[in-house]
């Protein structure tokens, strides 16, 4: 087959191409990792009891983003994962990966995706090489193409290569999940929480990887309970609650949405209470005679605040300014569940 649909893992560029060349690479390749249209899960239950899980998700995940898909348990995301990962059947709608229906070309579509799942599901009795070599075979990598020792090297197994993964620790086998989710060197990766229950500074080498390979063209959607973790990686986010989207947008323009700040300032002199004119502004009186105001940025300049302490004569030693979080948005829109 000659169609880049067809083949999206033989356009993806090499490890040393830079990210300008990955660009020129992918120029023709769809705009869309993946694209979601009315898609529906409904699971059957006791008698004429049924689970709608999904309730018809619209979701579009740009090429080359590393894209939070975030949600309380039982939202749907799992659901999601593995319709992609053609585990489990959608009842309705459009699934594409990499420009590719799963209905119409599930292999192709299959091909186009690694999927790394929440479940330490190995082999106690391969090697990691031995677990690698099979996966490759499975997809029909020629073995002219497999980088099974280039991609042990990655994710830090080269020197356990040749171990038995029952000797593993729980975070070698985690890397271990990752690196058979690349051998068929696939355009979209999808990390079902990957770092749950693992330290630090393996954690700290997954991001760096998953960057390194974003910056190659791949595509990163990433499930995680860690929501810090999210907002400091993904550049967008979508968020499922109870079956159904109820964000998706940039990072940035998700915590704008909250509109809150709040500003801490510290005096030279502990203030005993606060000025009539900073109460009518909203400040308050907190711990070490510190002020402390909440403000909305689309409506107040902090500025103005700043010019009003000033005209009472008070004197600023530190300044502090604290914002809302993803997990703050999260908990609005999922209900605090």
């Amino acid at each position: 087959m000659t169609s880049t649909a067809a083949s999206p893992t033989s356009e993806l560029p090499s490890t040393g191409d830079t990210r300008r060349q990955a660009d020129i690479r992918n120029r023709d390749l769809p705009a869309l990792a993946i694209e979601l249209k009315g898609l529906r899960k409904t699971y059957a239950g006791k008698g004429s009891e049924r689970k709608e899980a999904l309730k018809g998700i619209d979701l579009e995940i740009p090429r080359g983003s590393i894209f939070g898909l975030l949600g309380p348990n039982g939202a749907g995301k799992s659901t999601t994962i593995n319709i992609l990962a053609g585990l489990v059947n959608k009842s309705e709608g459009l699934v594409r990966i990499f420009g590719i229906d799963i209905d119409k070309h599930p292999r192709r579509a299959r091909r186009a995706i690694g999927i790394v799942p929440q479940e330490l599901n190995l082999d106690a009795f391969f090697s990691p090489r031995q677990a690698l070599e099979l996966q490759a075979g499975l997809y029909g990598v020629p073995k002219s193409r497999r980088r099974t020792g280039e991609i042990l090297e990655a994710v830090g197994l080269a020197d356990k290569a040749d171990a038995y993964a029952r000797s593993l620790s729980g975070g070698m086998r985690r890397r271990l999940l990752v690196a058979k989710a690349l051998v068929h060197n696939p355009p979209v990766i999808v990390l079902d929480e990957p770092t749950a229950g693992v330290d630090v500074e393996l954690r700290r080498s997954l991001w760096r990887h998953m960057r390194t390979l974003n910056e190659r063209g791949v595509t990163v959607v990433l499930t995680t309970h860690y929501l810090e973790e999210a907002e400091a990686m993904c550049d967008t986010i979508a968020i499922i609650d109870q079956g159904e989207l109820v964000a998706c947008d940039s990072t940035p323009k998700l915590l704008r949405r909250l509109d809150e700040k709040s500003l801490t300032l510290t005096f030279l002199e502990p203030l005993a209470d606060v000025p009539p004119a900073l109460v009518e502004r909203g400040a308050r009186l907190i711990d070490g005679g510190r002020l402390e105001v909440s403000y909305h940025p689309s409506r107040a300049k902090v500025g103005d605040f700043l010019e009003a302490v000033r005209a009472e004569g008070l004197v600023i030693v530190d300044l502090q300014t604290e914002e809302a979080d993803l997990e703050e948005l999260f908990v609005r829109l999922t209900g605090n569940h």
